[in-house]
């Protein structure tokens, strides 16, 4: 033992070194058959994998510049960041942004803003702005409801996020009055800390689903009757990242909890198929929304990435003969989002947000049914700029998920889909999620929310409206081509946005569905 430890202690230690370098270069050369590289070039091939897979990392930090990034640029990111840490969001010397590129959007001034008045409600809080109008009005369900942020968290479930990030959007969503989309994975307890919540199912009806796989109109009655807290359902049709395409959860990753949450097995792979099993035409689809409505008294909706408009043509054709449908719908970019998906799918599969939108506007205002439904945009809308855009085309509310998630933490690493989020939002591993701290990213989710209403609501008094929902198609310019320099939403997309009935911001406030906090002290 003695000659050993000497042997040990007089060896160099650069002598193991090579040792370590000369097992490496024979486990590349004779044992390793995957790797051409590293077997061409033994140890030095390493050097090339690692760096490719720093590259990511590299070109975000110290190669992109400012706007170049995406799916959101450092500037974009930089003004999330701020505005949840109530920082210095401002930009000096002008914009960095090439302002003659290809959609760029100009939002008109006018020529004298609107003022706020004394007693006005945005005197007294200046991120005040509730949704225009009134989930369910329409149909007369029982239990309308107006949302009381025009910004809100998108479809994210619990599984895809981890249990400290979903508490903290919940708990963000409730203290900045807005509400929170719990996505397909089911309601778990991390959604009931205080924020008002739609519940959402997709075909793997998980959360409602009965044994044999199929949606149970009986444990959805149980779960609104449970959850005060939810407002509104909400059936997914398709996603803007992967639209017409089901999934495969693991069974290794399901453990207790998310088995008890979802309604399935644990250790069982589970298969969301891409349609649904409950409804198979779109007549059955009204009837299901019907059923859903009748059964629960909540508003009920859609939510749908944009592809071929036939179906979208029949509902409404439907909605207009039989007088009933969707009390929302929610329209999602093929920008893509959370959900992990092919490039196939991601890349090239359904509309970006405002052609598909355009596209399904249209047909509803054709056939005069705009004012029945509130129309949700989903696609990074998360900006005030291009909020007001999506006011101006015919938008109620807008959803969003990566912002909310960049507001907590989230790096945009983009390794959302491989458990490895370095931010702990996208992951269940417990330690990179023990550096989410809940009560201040559920902070500052809040005020990312409330600095966006804020920043939102002046440039609609600087366009000379009171609230955004007043905003119309010839209030927005787009760059198009060097043709066709810069033109009207409305030449453009070819229609004209439904004017939405508006007195003022009072009859909003005093609005008895109105949600979040004021709900519960105008009911108490």
């Amino acid at each position: 033992m003695d000659m050993v430890m000497d042997f040990l202690a007089e060896t160099p230690w650069w002598t193991w070194i090579l040792v370590l370098l000369g097992l490496v270069a024979i486990r590349d050369i004779f044992f390793q058959k995957a790797h051409t590289i590293s077997h061409n070039f033994p140890i030095i091939g390493h050097l090339r994998y690692w760096l490719e897979s720093i590259g990511p990392e590299m070109r975000q930090y110290f190669v992109a510049n400012n706007r170049e990034e995406l799916p959101f640029n450092r500037i974009e990111r930089g003004w999330i960041y701020a505005s949840a840490k109530k920082e210095n969001n401002y930009e000096g010397f002008g914009t960095d942004r090439d302002i003659y590129a290809h959609q760029h959007i100009f939002v008109k001034n006018a020529m004298i803003g609107y003022q706020v008045p004394a007693n006005h409600p945005n005197s007294n809080d200046p991120y005040f702005l509730p949704c225009a109008k009134v989930i369910g009005a329409y149909n007369k369900r029982r239990k309308p409801y107006r949302p009381a942020s025009v910004i809100n968290v998108s479809a994210m479930s619990f599984g895809s996020l981890s249990a400290k990030a979903i508490e903290s959007l919940n708990r963000g969503v409730g203290k900045s009055d807005a509400y929170h989309n719990t996505g397909e994975g089911g309601l778990s307890p991390y959604h009931r800390t205080g924020g008002d919540v739609v519940f959402h199912f997709g075909t793997g009806y998980f959360g409602v689903r009965s044994r044999e796989g199929n949606f149970s109109m009986e444990k959805m009655k149980i779960l609104v009757d449970e959850n005060p807290c939810i407002k509104a359902i909400e059936i997914k049709l398709s996603q803007g990242a992967k639209p017409g395409k089901g999934g495969v959860l693991p069974g290794a990753k399901i453990t207790k909890q998310i088995a008890e949450i979802r309604g399935v097995e644990v250790g069982k792979d589970v298969l969301s198929p891409s349609t649904h099993k409950a409804f198979n035409t779109i007549s059955e689809l009204l009837e299901l929304i019907e059923s859903i409505a009748e059964e629960t008294g909540l508003p009920v909706g859609i939510k749908a990435a944009i592809g071929k408009l036939d179906q979208w043509e029949e509902l409404a054709d439907l909605m207009k003969k039989n007088g009933h449908g969707p009390d929302f719908i929610t329209i999602d970019g093929g920008e893509g989002g959370t959900g992990a998906a092919p490039p196939s799918f991601a890349d090239h599969v359904s509309l970006p947000w405002v052609y598909g939108f355009s596209s399904v506007y249209r047909i509803f205002k054709e056939r005069g049914l705009t004012e029945r439904i509130v129309f949700i945009g989903s696609g990074k809308l998360g900006f005030p700029a291009k909020a007001a855009m999506a006011f101006a085309m015919g938008v109620d509310c807008i959803n969003v998920a990566r912002e909310a998630m960049m507001s907590i933490g989230c790096i945009q690493a983009q390794i959302c889909h491989t458990n490895r989020c370095p931010a702990g939002v996208a992951t269940q591993s417990k330690w990179l999620q023990n550096g989410i701290n809940i009560p201040l990213k559920s902070d500052r989710l809040a005020q990312y929310f409330k600095t966006f209403r804020k920043e939102f609501l002046e440039i609609t008094h600087a366009a000379g409206y009171e609230h955004p929902c007043q905003f119309n198609m010839n209030d927005v310019q787009v760059n198009v081509d060097d043709d066709y320099l810069s033109s009207d939403l409305e030449a453009v997309y070819g229609y004209t946005k439904t004017e939405v009935p508006f007195t003022n911001m009072q009859e909003l406030y005093d609005c008895v569905y109105l949600g979040g906090s004021r709900i519960s002290e105008k009911t108490s």
